[in-house]
């Protein structure tokens, strides 16, 4: 069954029993653009609600769904509900509703905002939620789902964040797998990011009598030039290799065509392997850039791979392919911060997500989901079904 409208309400009904594939198309058809999660945050507390085994808690448009079996370990599996805004592009494949590029429902690629990133994830989510119990089946760990809004904009806004803060009890776990897409590989921790402006001052003149001012876009060169010249480091963490990478985004100055600027702005950003706090980061670019006005406008720390972890390994066993680097900053940060151990695993190539022709496979949406089955199980490693003390 496909995603329904209920003629008087918002409220869309979603089977979460059906083929993932399909359940993917029904999430992707309910638009939630970052602001505009409402709907699909409804559609699927609802699903939820009606798993008498979990637990359900709503805080704005976020949910937080627990098994309370009081097992010997506890998983979290986290995706978001927004996306992007749509394609401008007219006749974008990647738009809103979804199509199938073989025209029959659940066979082929799936197109559509959201389809990487990430309603294939949120889909896997849903279907191992509605499964757990099935058949009188009971899982191996106990599991945290959680769905949130707001991912795709400023962190202060991060519907994961308010959960934090507002919920930070029922967040807690041994291990946090967060379904972004990721061509089905496990990608241990992130990156950090962190961004700077490095501002010149000059005087400012007429054009016409340049020598009368002192030009600040002139005296930027030095900056641009040392980016330019910059070598990033690879750096290896816990068994993964991360690339760095340093660079000027955007340049501000001047203010009209026949005046020398007297202000330039150059803004930077730097992603830097979690081995290093945004302190230590901050210091390596204030190092690079010495003698220049920096400061540091924005920073997220990174995430250490944590792939020691027993958790972390039975999955990596599981899912059977070498572990990769995130080099991207994802939520798995916030995991981490609260101490758990985090990884990316999700259905789609990350180059795909934002594009006008997002797409992703139906194969690889139900690999996924298979996988996490499996380990949820305890398959594959023989775990028991113990209770906490």
């Amino acid at each position: 069954m496909t995603a329904e409208t209920a003629p008087d309400s918002s409220l869309s009904i979603l089977d979460l029993h059906q083929d993932v594939a399909l359940l993917t198309a029904a999430v992707m058809d309910i638009n939630s653009v970052s602001g505009n999660e409402k709907q699909l945050a409804d559609a699927v507390e609802a699903a939820l609600a009606e798993i008498p085994q979990l637990r359900v808690l709503r805080d704005g448009d976020a949910i937080i769904a627990r098994t309370e079996l009081g097992l010997g370990e506890r998983v979290i599996l986290a995706g978001h509900l927004d996306t992007v805004p749509l394609p401008l592009t007219e006749g974008s494949r990647g738009t809103v509703p979804s199509t199938w590029d073989s025209g029959v429902p659940g066979e082929g690629v799936l197109y559509g905002r959201g389809a990487t990133d990430m309603k294939g994830g949120v889909a896997v989510q849903l279907a191992l939620a509605a499964g757990l119990f099935d058949g009188g089946r009971q899982p191996r760990r106990d599991v945290t789902f959680v769905f949130y809004d707001h991912e795709e904009v400023e962190a202060v806004k991060s519907g994961l964040g308010r959960l934090v803060r507002n919920h930070g009890d029922l967040l807690q776990g041994d291990f946090a797998i967060l379904l972004e897409p990721t061509h089905g590989t496990v990608e241990g921790g992130c990156n950090g990011t962190s961004r700077f402006e490095a501002t010149t001052v000059g005087e400012a003149a007429h054009s016409a009598r340049a020598w009368m001012g002192s030009n600040a876009i002139h005296a930027a060169a030095p900056i641009l030039a040392r980016l330019a010249a910059y070598e990033p480091r690879t750096v290896n963490v816990d068994g993964l290799d991360y690339r760095e990478s340093l660079n000027a985004v955007k340049i501000n100055g001047g203010t009209a065509g026949n005046v020398i600027p007297d202000r330039c702005v150059v803004e930077i950003n730097y992603r830097f392997a979690p081995d290093k706090t945004p302190d230590e980061a901050e210091a390596h670019v204030r190092e690079l850039l010495a003698g220049f006005d920096v400061v540091r406008t924005d920073a997220a720390a990174g995430a250490r791979p944590g792939l020691q972890h027993p958790a972390a390994a039975s999955f990596v066993a599981a899912v059977g392919a070498e572990p990769k680097p995130k080099y991207g900053w994802t939520d798995v940060a916030r995991f981490s911060e609260l101490g758990i151990p985090a990884v990316n695993f999700g259905p789609g190539d990350p180059l795909l997500a934002h594009k006008d022709n997002e797409h992703v496979s139906a194969d690889a949406i139900r690999t996924c989901l298979r996988a996490l089955q499996g380990w949820l199980a305890g398959q594959d490693d023989g775990l028991p079904p113990k209770k906490r003390p």
